[in-house]
C-alpha cells in the first residue's frame, strides 16, 4: 500500500502503473548488421537472426528491470511509423523533396503516396514481428505498437498541400476513412489471432493540432482541424468497437522525437475535448516531460480511461527528480483519480533506428527510477 496515496492500486492489466512506449535504442550489433546487409555484406537471414538474439537480451532485460508488458523495442523497423503503413496494400514510400515536418535534426526526405485502394495485406511483415516477439516473451504480456490509422491520413492529405487522390477517393474522402478503418481492423484482427493482447497507436497528428503555429498553417490551406479531429475519433472508435473487447487498445500521443528534437509545441486544450472527451481507446500515453506540453487542466475531460503520464525524458540521459515527479503526479490528480494515472517515459528511446542522444545505460537507469516512483506511489508487489 503506498503510503503517500492511501487509496492507490497497483493494476494487472495495460497500461500498467510502470509502462513505456515502446522503442529502444538499437545495440551497436543491431546496428552493424544492419549497415552490412544493406551493403551486401551479410544476407537477409542473417540480419534476421542478429535481430532475433538481440530482441531475446531485451526482452530478458525490460523483465528484469520490472516492467509489467515487454516489447521487441522495434529492433526490426527503420521508422517508427513508415515501415508497417507503406506495407499497407494501395500505399507506397516516396522520395519527397524535403520531409513534411521540421524537425531540429535533419531528416531524410521521405513520405507516403496513396496508389490504389488501400487495404491490409494477407501478409504482412509486422505480423512475423509479433510472432517473434512472442516466441522470445512466451506467456509474459507483450505490447505491440504501430502508428495510428490517423497517420496515414495526416501525411498524405493534411501535410501534403494540395493532394492528389486516385479516383476511388477523390471527392469521396467517407470511403477513404472507412478503408483505412477496415484495414486496421483486419490488422488488429490478425495480430490478435497470433496472441496480441496490448496494442498502442502511435500518432503525432494530436501533437501537431496542439500546435498553434501549425493549426494556423493548416486553415491558411483551408482546413478544418476540428472536422479532420472529429473524423479521426470516429474512424478510431470504430476500430476499437470492431476488435476482441479483451484486447487493450492505448494511444501515445507525441509531438516529435527524432534523435531527441522534437518538431511541435504545444498544451492538448485544443484537441482536448475531442480527443479526451470523445475517444473510446482504454488509455492515453501523453506527453509531459517539458512545458512544450503545457498543464494538466486538459486531462479534466478524460472520462474512465487511463492516463499514462510521459512524465519521465527519453531526450537526454539527465534523471529527473524523484520528489519532483511525485510533485507531479499529485498534482494530475485534481483533474484524474490517482488510479486512472500511471507513469512512463514521454516517448520511445528510439523513434528511428538512429535513436535518442542517450546511452543505453541511461534508458536503463530511466526505467529504474520509474519503477521506484510507481513503487512509492501506487505500492509494489
Amino acid at each position: 500500500m503506498s503510503t503517500l496515496f492511501p487509496n492507490a492500486t497497483l493494476r494487472d492489466r495495460a497500461p500498467f502503473r510502470f509502462d513505456i512506449v515502446g522503442s529502444f535504442l538499437r545495440p551497436e550489433a543491431l546496428k552493424k548488421a544492419r549497415s552490412q546487409c544493406a551493403c551486401g555484406g551479410c544476407s537477409t537471414e542473417q540480419l534476421h537472426q542478429v535481430e532475433h538474439a538481440e530482441v531475446s537480451q531485451l526482452v530478458a532485460k525490460e523483465k528484469a528491470v520490472g516492467l509489467p508488458n515487454v516489447t521487441d523495442g522495434e529492433f526490426r523497423r527503420t521508422w517508427w511509423h513508415l515501415d508497417f503503413l507503406f506495407e499497407l496494400l494501395g500505399v507506397e514510400l516516396v522520395e519527397a523533396e524535403e520531409y513534411s515536418t521540421q524537425f531540429q535534426a535533419h531528416m531524410r526526405p521521405i513520405t507516403l503516396k496513396i496508389t490504389g485502394k488501400i487495404e491490409f495485406p494477407k501478409v504482412h511483415p509486422f505480423i512475423n514481428h509479433f510472432k517473434s516477439l512472442k516466441a522470445e516473451a512466451g506467456d509474459y504480456p507483450m505490447k505491440f505498437t504501430i502508428p495510428s490509422p490517423s497517420m496515414l491520413h495526416l501525411i498524405t492529405c493534411v501535410r501534403t498541400p494540395n493532394p492528389q487522390l486516385i479516383e476511388r477517393y477523390q471527392d469521396n474522402e467517407a470511403l477513404l476513412f472507412a478503408d483505412i478503418t477496415q484495414a486496421y481492423i483486419d490488422a488488429g484482427n490478425a495480430l490478435y489471432a497470433e496472441g496480441c493482447r496490448i496494442l498502442q497507436l502511435d500518432d503525432t497528428s494530436w501533437g501537431e493540432f496542439c500546435s498553434e503555429e501549425k493549426r494556423a498553417k493548416y486553415q491558411a490551406q483551408g482546413l478544418d482541424l476540428d472536422d479532420i479531429a472529429r473524423k479521426y475519433v470516429k474512424m478510431l472508435n470504430d476500430i476499437r468497437a470492431a476488435l476482441p473487447q479483451d484486447m487493450v487498445v492505448t494511444m501515445h500521443i507525441c509531438r516529435g522525437n527524432f534523435r531527441s528534437t522534437w518538431f511541435s509545441s504545444g498544451g492538448y486544450e485544443p484537441v482536448a475535448e475531442i480527443l479526451f472527451g470523445g475517444c473510446n481507446v482504454d488509455g492515453f500515453f501523453l506527453e509531459y516531460d517539458s512545458d512544450r506540453a503545457g498543464d494538466f487542466k486538459p486531462l479534466r475531460f478524460i472520462k474512465d480511461q487511463q492516463v499514462v503520464l510521459g512524465l519521465i525524458t527519453s531526450k537526454s540521459g539527465e534523471l529527473e527528480a524523484k520528489e519532483e515527479i511525485i510533485e507531479r503526479i499529485k498534482e494530475a490528480t485534481q483533474y484524474v483519480d490517482i488510479n486512472q494515472l500511471c507513469l512512463s517515459p514521454q516517448c520511445g528511446f528510439a523513434s528511428t533506428e538512429e535513436g535518442n542522444e542517450l546511452t543505453e545505460e541511461d534508458q536503463w537507469k530511466k526505467l529504474a527510477l520509474i519503477r521506484s516512483i510507481v513503487d512509492d506511489v501506487w505500492g509494489s508487489k
